[in-house]
């Protein structure tokens, strides 16, 4: 009987088969994960975008006056719009709207541009804007609520070509002023 010793070449290719096999798995989960990561980044981006437009939003109107969503000049709308006016606290008038997919400010876009909003289903709602009854007793129309702002934005963020992904957002702020 002869003494064996190394791998027959069948082995050999087996083997070297099985380990470029594996590897190449391998390489394509990590090719994978980099692909998830990235979008995932993308995505943070455009909610960031976001969230920092709705801060800027939010931060304004609560120091402001006058609130109206359908026309300058102050008054409740029940029913929603696309814009939203008033007069911040340095005295200036200020507009946000949704415009060309984004959330603008006087009219410059705080949205990044992978982030799109759908003006359709976005709203802005204004409620206690009257005057107080106390300073302003019926038959004058007042209320005693203190001016409350909602806003509703819905749309996609894109964090690349063809991936989107859908959110909506209601958040809302109360005048900090004292309107009792």
């Amino acid at each position: 009987m002869k003494n064996k010793n190394g791998y027959t070449l069948v082995e050999l290719i087996v083997a070297v088969g099985m380990f470029a096999l594996i590897m190449t798995l391998a390489a394509g989960a990590y090719l994978i994960m980099i692909g998830a990561s990235r979008s995932a980044q993308a995505t943070a981006t455009g909610i960031n975008s976001l969230s920092f437009a709705l801060e800027d939003m939010v931060r304004s109107v609560r120091t402001g006056i006058g609130y109206n969503c359908n026309a300058p000049g102050g008054g409740d709308c029940a029913n929603g719009g696309s814009a939203l006016y008033f007069t911040n606290s340095s005295g200036q008038s200020t507009t946000y709207a949704f415009l060309g997919g984004a959330l603008t400010k006087n009219g410059v876009a705080l949205t990044d541009s992978s982030v799109t909003v759908n003006a359709s289903k976005s709203r802005f709602y204004v409620s206690g804007t009257l005057p107080s009854c106390a300073t302003h007793p019926p038959p004058q129309s007042c209320d005693n609520n203190q001016p409350n702002i909602t806003f509703l934005i819905s749309g996609t963020v894109s964090p690349g070509p063809g991936k989107t992904t859908s959110f909506s957002i209601e958040t809302g702020a109360t005048m900090r002023g004292d309107d009792l």
